[in-house]
């Protein structure tokens, strides 16, 4: 209670923080008449006057009411859009290097191409770094309008672009790319001999869409370049061989010191035990003979146990990896240490050679190489100790344009995994009936298509989007808000991807 009083005396650190930047808001609003006037030739010409002053030792901070002026106005004239007041709040925000919490629906994209036309002005590139291919390519087409419009070169990199292509984007003022593409060609810059081959030129300021997902969740994943080793693909399908011969044994508990001490044992049985848990096979004394006849040889180390439609998914002869965090199959990405192979003969397709690494990178040691970095997304503030303590950030919660009408309603917990999926059909059912559109998230693949076998057998009609329909996601995510559309989804499900509700369906 106390708290809240406080809070209510004196305001929490983001109130605060706004009315720091209320007055740069009025400077940009105080212009809208003035910019509104302008012809479009006008309009377009502010772009180089305001590159001439920076040259002339303005900074960016006394050009941004005006530059922010200037973009509203084009992206109103191109795209019908206005940004409200809140959006240039946030443009702000992003600007000062801070992260915007905004919520969902709030026009993320619209804000972006504020602080990156203000910033693309010094010449030295933007990056607006998003989660997938897709919408970095939508955010180029849409929101590039808007720079083009005023004069600024706009590119995007997608997974499929050439070295020439990708050099071409990232010369372009404003550069839309994803986090994976841009960490990897910041990898293969390191390993190339000449500099005419180098992609980027230079890491000035990046705006980083969904950053919890990116600095935090992905934060310690190594993005990992490797190149063929000479060892042979023979052996795993001896391994698999060997694997199908060996008896797993019962879980033993774990020991605990005392135990130790007092001399207790447990009695080991088949040729290996799993730790479903950490994801360990471990081999018993009798397992560990059997590999070492098997192979002729002293030791053996332990390989890790994946699962088919969980971790990854063979497609067209092929293991392709699903990325833990968003839910998406990561093309050309394989297991290290000679996993993958492993995988690829247990699933019977083709053994591919081992790689072994040439360059590795986290995505937290990349973006502390940038001059200056921003984030947005509508989850920030529980992970506002990391930002500030691993990038420096602090997070600016921005107050939604209309009041929220969305309820967040508590946790239901079930004692049994079946009570729990049939407490979900029911549900689906229920809103079903009514014509509302049903959104069900689940967490992995398995999951999705076992929810998707229960709603067949109750008749009701659905879409399932995981990682093995990925090509038609945002068609499918595009369609979610139809009345009477029922859609399962793992955590893929059209990140940024706008669900538009029609009338029927705003009505149930």
């Amino acid at each position: 209670m106390a708290n809240a009083f406080l809070k209510k005396l004196f305001g929490d650190s983001s109130t605060k923080e706004i009315k720091k930047i209320e007055p740069m808001v009025k400077a940009v609003e105080a212009l809208e008449a003035e910019y509104g006037a302008l012809s479009d030739e006008a309009l377009k010409a502010k772009t180089q006057q305001f590159k001439d002053r920076y040259q002339q030792g303005e900074t960016l901070d006394d050009l941004l009411p005006e530059a922010f002026a200037a973009c509203r106005e084009a992206a109103w004239r191109v795209l019908g859009m206005k940004p409200y007041r809140v959006q240039v709040i946030g443009g702000i925000v992003l600007h000062q290097g801070r992260i915007a919490e905004m919520k969902t629906g709030e026009g993320k994209t619209l804000v972006a191409t504020l602080p990156a036309y203000l910033n693309a002005l010094a010449g030295k590139g933007v990056h607006i770094v998003t989660v997938n291919d897709y919408l970095a390519k939508r955010d180029a087409e849409w929101m590039g309008q808007v720079h083009e419009f005023l004069g600024l070169k706009v590119g995007v990199v997608l997974n499929s672009m050439t070295s020439e292509e990708r050099q071409e984007a990232y010369k372009c003022d404003i550069t839309y790319v994803t986090n994976n593409e841009l960490g990897f060609d910041y990898l293969r810059d390191n390993m190339v001999i000449y500099k005419e081959q180098l992609v980027l030129r230079g890491l000035h300021y990046a705006i980083i869409d969904e950053v919890d997902s990116v600095l935090i969740d992905e934060a310690r994943t190594p993005l990992i370049i490797s190149g063929q080793s000479g060892k042979s693909t023979a052996l795993y399908e001896m391994c698999d061989l060997l694997a199908r011969q060996m008896k797993r044994g019962d879980d033993v508990q774990e020991l605990t010191k005392m135990d130790a001490i007092m001399g207790v044992v447990q009695e080991e049985t088949g040729d290996f035990v799993v730790n479903e848990k950490d994801k360990i096979i471990n081999l018993t004394a009798a397992g560990m003979e059997k590999v070492e006849r098997f192979f002729h040889i002293d030791n053996f180390a332990d390989p890790e146990n994946l699962f088919r439609d969980k971790d990854y998914v063979v497609k067209d002869d092929q293991v392709l990896i699903v990325d833990e965090f968003t839910g998406r199959i990561m093309p050309g990405r394989r297991y290290s240490d000679g996993l993958h192979q492993a995988i690829e003969a247990k699933e019977h397709v083709k053994v591919k050679r081992e790689s072994k690494t040439l360059a590795s990178i986290t995505f937290q040691n990349f973006f502390n190489l940038f001059d200056k970095k921003c984030g947005m997304t509508g989850t920030a503030l529980t992970e506002e100790t990391e930002f500030r303590e691993i990038y420096g950030m602090d997070v600016v919660v921005i107050p939604t344009n209309r009041p929220v009408i969305r309820k967040d309603l508590q946790d239901a917990v079930y004692k049994t995994k079946r009570e729990k999926l049939n407490a979900i059909v029911n549900a689906v059912e229920e809103a079903h009936a009514t014509g509302q559109p049903v959104l069900v998230g689940t967490i992995t693949i398995e999951a999705s298509e076992e929810l998707s076998r229960m709603l067949t057998k109750r008749g009701i009609q659905h879409k399932v989007l995981n990682a093995k329909f990925h090509e038609l996601e945002a068609e499918i995510v595009a369609d979610a808000g139809v009345h009477g559309a029922v859609t399962i989804a793992t955590n893929m499900a059209g990140r940024g991807t706008d669900i538009k509700l029609d009338e029927e369906a705003r009505a149930a």
